[in-house]
């Protein structure tokens, strides 16, 4: 199906919702003096979007607006975890202290880094790629910097801008070569040229090497990571949570989009087989191992916890990378299927830092010392249920995430990376089970304070953990719908 203009409208309802909810938004800033609406109007707004989507599903596939968005399963899939993601992000900011000021912007840009979010999940151009991408990375450049008095948070914003600008830089210069090379910006058409000429080899080597650098460096891959650091640990928490999961997911979305139907075709059995001239998937490879070894090294001598988080979350990256570079069906339904895990696990982690960071004002590791004895019990249990999850321990939802991906490699018999996510796991397990051991096998310091749990956030934190241990015993529903998600419309 290829749908006209105002055809295309009925297939983008949920991005249109999310467009008047950000004006209702700042119009509600501008005449209530409750600073709490704007919130509870994002909040309202990104779950009618959400509502319409599911009505979405079962749709004609099709290209929209003259074929720069696709509509399609995949598509869906990613912005009902974008949606997730925004909620969860919208409900901590609701209690967290951080949070203060100018609170109509600030939900304001979050659903407006989740609209852009959509668009990178079903692009289907070049351009509207890269407008996409830019339009969520300079919202988040903001969002990153919003605690404006606060000198980590300015210095977080410019690193990421720093980095950022380069990025897209180059990527926006690896794709001028794609179209130098195929004549044109539609992925599809990409694929038909590729697949009937012979381009320089050398010259579509660096085209996509280039573009993979804008990629890389939104999912947070090595050697594109160097900002990752900085901005969770300066972004206030709810942010650094909506960055770690939602940004990550749109740059994976956006990678998997571009690599499999534009560079790669699919063959028998559910294989995908790349294109003469793109020997992309050995280059994945080495950045996946490399991506995972680096997070896990560098993050076992973090004492921030927001810190090792995101060293944490490249490391995720890389077994992420690990479904991608097989080039099978099951490895990217692995894929899927571990960024809902890694949702679950990761905005409760998050939740937990939030939580505690409220009631004591610290973030490094010595701050959770004793919590589970001074009140803060609840909190203890669901953060050491969330990190064995990100370890990869059954009977909870990352086991089976992991388990999931490991298997899809070991099955194309890639044997040495495998391997390699392994040990990565087990190097892992050191630095997540010290903040278990300090929240429960050290003693509380003097004068700390006790930690409680509002009700929103502990509705939240419970419903996270609730969903970590039922999906490490019963993921069917979850790993069937990733599978019929993953259906690329090409025409």
């Amino acid at each position: 199906m290829t749908a006209g203009s105002l055809q295309s409208l009925g297939y983008i309802l949920p991005e249109l919702i999310l467009i008047v909810t950000v004006l209702a938004v700042f119009i509600a800033d501008l005449v209530s003096r409750n600073q709490d609406r704007g919130g509870e109007l994002a909040l309202a707004g990104v779950a009618v979007a959400l509502f319409a989507l599911s009505r979405l599903v079962g749709t004609a596939d099709g290209w929209l607006f003259g074929k720069m968005v696709v509509h399609d399963p995949f598509a869906l899939f990613f912005k009902l975890i974008f949606s997730l993601a925004a909620l969860a992000a919208i409900w901590m900011s609701l209690d967290s202290k951080e949070i203060t000021t100018n609170r109509g912007e600030y939900y304001g840009l979050l659903v407006s880094s989740t609209l852009g979010m959509y668009f990178m999940a079903s692009s289907s151009n070049l351009l509207m790629a890269y407008l996409s991408l830019e339009f969520v990375s300079l919202t988040s450049y903001v969002l990153t910097g919003y605690l404006r008095h606060d000198r980590r948070s300015g210095e977080a914003a410019l690193k990421y801008l720093i980095y950022g600008g380069v990025a897209s830089g180059a990527m926006i210069y690896g794709m001028s070569w794609i179209f130098g090379l195929t004549g044109s910006m539609d992925f599809a058409q990409i694929n038909a040229v590729l697949t009937q000429a012979n381009p320089n080899k050398l010259a579509l080597f660096i085209a996509v090497v280039l573009t993979l650098t804008g990629f890389g460096y939104k999912i947070a891959a090595v050697p594109f990571h160097m900002w990752v650091p900085d901005v969770y640990t300066g972004a206030p928490i709810p942010v650094a949570a909506f960055l770690s999961v939602g940004s990550k997911a749109a740059g994976f979305a956006l990678l998997m989009r571009f690599f499999y139907p534009a560079l790669s075709q699919l063959g028998a059995s559910g294989t995908w087989r790349i294109l003469p001239g793109v020997d992309w998937p050995q280059l994945v490879l080495v950045l996946s191992m490399v991506t995972m070894t680096l997070g896990n090294l560098t993050a076992l001598s973090q004492r921030n916890v927001k810190r090792l988080l995101a060293y944490s979350s490249i490391a995720h990256a890389g077994y992420m990378l690990m479904g991608f570079v097989v080039l099978s069906n099951e490895g990217l339904r692995a894929m899927m299927f571990y960024m809902v895990v890694y949702y679950l696990m990761n905005i409760g982690a998050f939740l937990v830092v939030m939580i505690v960071a409220n009631a004591t004002g610290r973030e490094d590791i010595d701050g959770y010392r004793g919590l589970a004895w001074r009140g803060g019990a609840a909190p203890a249990v669901a953060l050491a249920i969330f990190l064995f999850s990100l370890t990869g321990l059954p009977p909870l939802a990352g086991f089976v995430g992991k388990f999931y991906l490991f298997a899809a490699v070991v099955r194309q018999q890639f044997y040495f990376l495998a391997l390699v996510g392994v040990i990565n796991s087990v190097i892992s397990l050191y630095y997540y089970a010290r903040i278990v051991r300090t929240m429960f096998l050290d003693f509380p310091e003097g004068g700390e304070a006790p930690v409680s749990v509002g009700i929103h956030s502990g509705a939240l934190m419970w419903s996270l953990c609730a969903a970590t241990i039922v999906l490490g015993i019963y993921w069917a529903p979850i790993i069937n719908l990733a599978d019929r998600s993953l259906q690329f419309f090409t025409g």
